[in-house]
């Protein structure tokens, strides 16, 4: 019983805490099918901006199962402003160490890193930004990566 009330307890604190994160604009992830991530399927997130002037760190958050073949995720990044004019990147996140070891948070089987892929960002227009999200590695199908998401925040 005692323990139970111990896990309410730490579900609270979690709960209230991340409710209180100001700084946060963005925050979204898009489930990858359970038989794996296509090369060809493109994740596209769609974020409202409207402040021109404050800058933010861009951060790509992936979820992988423990099973995931390797240490590391390449990804092809797109991100388009209003108006049609777009940037292309490739880019690197790390889940494990050259060890073995996740470097991800997590219980269980499931492990979630969140990477910056941007620091101090400002988006010279205001209206609706695409970031266009497809994996990068040799694999036609990528298995392991549960979830794929953005956050944007404000820099503090």
């Amino acid at each position: 019983m005692k323990t139970v009330f111990q896990l309410m307890l730490v579900g609270l604190l979690f709960t209230a805490l991340s409710a209180c994160d100001t700084h946060r604009v963005f925050d979204e992830y898009k489930a990858i099918p359970k038989n794996g991530w296509n090369k060809d399927s493109v994740l596209v997130f769609d974020i409202p901006v409207t402040d021109t002037i404050q800058s933010h760190n861009l951060y790509i958050n992936i979820r992988n199962d423990i099973n995931y073949s390797y240490r590391n995720l390449w990804v092809f990044v797109k991100i388009e402003q209003p108006g049609g004019i777009a940037i292309r990147d490739t880019f690197e996140l790390a889940v494990a160490d050259a060890a073995g070891k996740w470097l991800g948070e997590g219980f269980g089987g499931l492990k979630t890193r969140e990477v910056i892929y941007r620091r101090n960002v400002f988006f010279p227009r205001s209206g609706d930004y695409k970031i266009y999200l497809q994996q990068g590695m040799r694999e036609n199908l990528l298995e392991g990566i549960s979830d794929v998401g953005i956050r944007l925040e404000n820099v503090k």
